[in-house]
């Protein structure tokens, strides 16, 4: 790699020979060692051959990585495996794991960690992870319920974990195990996307943390994003010391946000999948996380020791390109949809249908957490860190007390304090405090846990951004239901019709066309930086260039005014009968709430690729077209025929007010989102694409409609809600079929 510098191998060779713990023997010489389902090679002579053999038969070989290492992955579970390279010998036997969950020796779990700063944990295979612990007082007085916090960031940083919500959590009286997962910072191991033994990495972390003395009850896991995706892969793994989950913005699928209708996200999801490539490059001077390169300059020889397989990670970016189409051994593994029904123990949710990051596909996991009735879920709409916003935040600390510290919850004068402050640096809006919480009024545990389990599983927060100043994170108001989508929504069709309108009834005929055109608009409609500095997109500053659709480039229909608050719980979709001269075309739809002030507000997008529109049987319903994106499923449009084609829209929880007009857009992809974006929209060129909108072939907006749910409250400001931009409405005319 180009990115090590001389420096850096010499580091890491000196951290091999000098290591201890479990890189202790690493000397400079060949060493193998088996992990699950996998073979690890340290100390063998970089770009020379390393060959793997069982019983005497070859079973691969490859080029040793830059700092001697080479990792066997796919590997079958058992022992006869051993490792040769010319020059160096052959190892031992080596016995490769299998990926059961229950480890082949408990002894690891014995291990002593540090009561408070930096350290490193080892794993079944004997793979070091870099950790940091935070006590909330002095070890003397604990112990302390704990909590683990877990991703491939540089959260065990001692320096300050990147984390913002660790902090939280030890002010709150926890004890917080931070820890970065194998192949990134000082941890050792090579790096690959939420794979099987990264899920069971975190497994014994849990057993491990949960048998030290400063150590009160079982573990519980928090964290956002990342910290958060990867509780659901650890709590699946069904570890017997794990009290409880709190995962926050998270996916549901691998592909609802790297590849949205099969179409690839370059912006968030591609941008996020390079950064974690130089993530997990061996720690050096312009290369890998820099506090792990600091630390290495500072004589730690383990850290220096654990880069020697960095170099073997997997290419997420050759991986993100082979696998643009749905095959199952490779997207279920890493789609939480799939496995979610493994987990037992107590869950309490939150995600945003606007998150900008994650997307808002996350509520399609409701259904499938059958694994355990102890489970609650927040939805609002938002942007990605208001999962932990005032009111849901102050449900997130009741379930953590209840579930994890098994106490009253009651929040301390200080964290109560503290909450201005917190909120300030999160998402950089001032002035929020925490509500009231009946919760923490109860007397005692039992009234308090009774009181909790009393609500209903799933809570939505209607207009944040509209209960206080605009823009800052509080709802409008709220409903609550058993589960979601609710029983009583409803499918309810808007049909596109001539003149731009939608209608209660198909019928009329002819169609509409636009040329597709992706440049027609900016790639996002958010510039800035989407943290919480000045005018960034958490706070409540944050100014979107959210530009109208391009005349000609776009189709736009428009209801008649709502006789009544009509309010949206769930997924929908767009059912467009479509042709084009291009054999592929992609597609985005976006709703929107024209409402009676004159003013548009985005509500929720969805896309597909025409040619990814053959749909998933078992898993689709009205609202709800799920597409089997696999190769062979494929089909291109045909010359001069019309085809129906169902485009996914993402959840929303949306009441569009009496007065206000639905309108629906259909366009290429992009201009809708603040950093989701899709520069390598199919196809090249500009060819157009038309619309029919007969009683043969009736286009229309589907949507999932709970009667009885009205807002409260005035209208919302424009702007007010949050990851909700909101502009003037412009008239707008489609062109005819044929013409132009």
């Amino acid at each position: 790699m180009a990115t090590l510098s001389a420096a850096l191998i010499a580091v890491t060779a000196a951290g091999l020979a000098g290591a201890t713990g479990a890189s202790a023997g690493l000397a400079l010489g060949l060493e193998a060692s088996g992990s699950v389902e996998q073979v690890h090679v340290v100390g063998a002579t970089p770009g020379e051959r390393v060959q793997l053999s069982r019983r005497g038969e070859k079973v691969d070989s490859k080029r040793a990585g830059e700092l001697g290492g080479a990792v066997f992955r796919r590997l079958d579970d058992g022992g006869g495996y051993r490792v040769t390279q010319a020059g160096l010998g052959e190892s031992k036997n080596l016995r490769v794991l299998s990926d059961r969950s229950k480890p082949p020796s408990k002894s690891t779990y014995s291990q002593e960690l540090p009561a408070g700063g930096y350290g490193y944990l080892e794993t079944r295979d004997g793979t070091e992870l870099a950790i940091n612990v935070s006590l909330p007082g002095p070890v003397e007085d604990g112990p302390y319920p704990p909590l683990l916090e877990y991703s491939g960031y540089g959260y065990a940083n001692p320096a300050g974990p990147q984390s913002g919500i660790a902090p939280v959590a030890t002010l709150l009286g926890y004890a917080v195990v931070d820890v970065n997962m194998r192949g990134t910072g000082c941890s050792a191991g090579a790096f690959d996307y939420f794979e099987r033994l990264q899920a069971l990495d975190g497994y014994d972390v849990i057993e491990t943390v949960a048998r030290q003395p400063w150590v009160a009850g079982d573990v519980g896991m928090l964290g956002v994003s990342y910290g958060g995706i990867s509780q659901l892969f650890v709590a699946a793994t069904q570890p017997p010391s794990l009290a409880a989950i709190t995962p926050l913005s998270v996916i549901d699928d691998s592909s609802t946000t790297l590849y949205p209708g099969g179409i690839l996200n370059t912006g968030f999801a591609f941008e996020w999948a390079k950064d974690r490539v130089e993530d997990a490059l061996p720690s050096g001077p312009d290369s890998g996380q820099g506090w792990a390169w600091e630390r290495i300059q500072g004589g730690d020889e383990i850290c220096a020791a654990n880069q020697a397989l960095h170099t073997e990670a997997v290419d997420l970016i050759a991986k993100t390109r082979r696998n643009e189409n749905y095959k199952p051994r490779v997207a279920d593994p890493v789609s939480p949809r799939t496995f979610v029904d493994q987990i037992e123990v107590p869950v309490f949710m939150a995600c945003q249908w606007t998150d900008e990051q994650t997307g808002g596909h996350c509520p399609a996991l409701v259904r499938e957490f059958t694994g355990t009735d102890r489970k609650w879920f927040t939805f609002t709409n938002g942007t990605h860190t208001d999962s932990l916003a005032p009111e849901t935040f102050s449900r997130w600390f009741d379930f953590l007390e209840l579930y994890v510290a098994e106490r009253r919850p009651e929040l301390s004068p200080a964290a109560k304090g503290a909450a201005p402050a917190l909120y300030s640096a999160l998402i950089g809006v001032n002035g929020l405090g925490l509500p009231d919480d009946p919760i923490q009024e109860q007397p005692g545990f039992d009234s308090a846990l009774a009181a909790f389990e009393a609500q209903r599983p799933v809570r939505i927060l209607h207009e944040n951004g509209a209960g206080g100043d605009p823009l800052t994170p509080v709802p409008g108001f709220e409903s609550a239901f058993k589960t979601f989508p609710p029983p009583g929504a409803e499918p309810r069709s808007w049909y596109l019709r001539e003149g731009g309108k939608l209608r209660q009834r198909a019928g009329g005929s002819g169609a509409d066309q636009f040329k597709w055109d992706p440049d027609s608009r900016p790639l996002t409609n958010f510039s800035g930086n989407t943290g919480s500095g000045d005018s960034g997109l958490w706070t409540a500053g944050a100014t979107y260039q959210w530009a109208q659709p391009a005349d000609g480039r776009a189709l736009s229909y428009l209801s008649s005014p709502l006789a009544r608050d009509t309010a949206v719980l769930g997924a929908g979709e767009l059912q467009a009968w479509v042709r084009s001269k291009a054999r592929n075309v992609d597609l985005q739809a976006t709703v929107t709430e024209v409402r009676p002030d004159g003013n548009e507000s985005f509500v929720q997008s969805g896309w597909l690729r025409t040619e990814a529109r053959k749909l998933d049987r078992e898993r689709s319903f009205l609202t709800e077209p799920v597409p089997t994106y696999r190769e062979k499923d494929e089909k291109t449009l045909v010359k001069g025929r019309w085809v129906k084609v169902r485009i996914p829209l993402y959840y929303e929880g949306h009441v569009y007010r009496e007065g206000s007009r639905l309108r629906v857009t259909l366009s290429a992809p992009g201009g809708d989102q603040p950093v989701w974006a899709f520069e390598e929209a199919d196809p090249a060129g500009t060819p157009w694409v038309a619309l029919a909108r007969t009683g043969k072939q009736p286009s229309r907006l589907v949507l999932p409609v709970v009667d009885g749910l009205e807002a409260e409250g005035p209208l919302p400001a424009c702007p007010a809600l949050r990851g909700q931009p909101c502009r003037s409405y412009e008239p707008f005319t489609n062109g005819a079929f044929g013409k132009g």
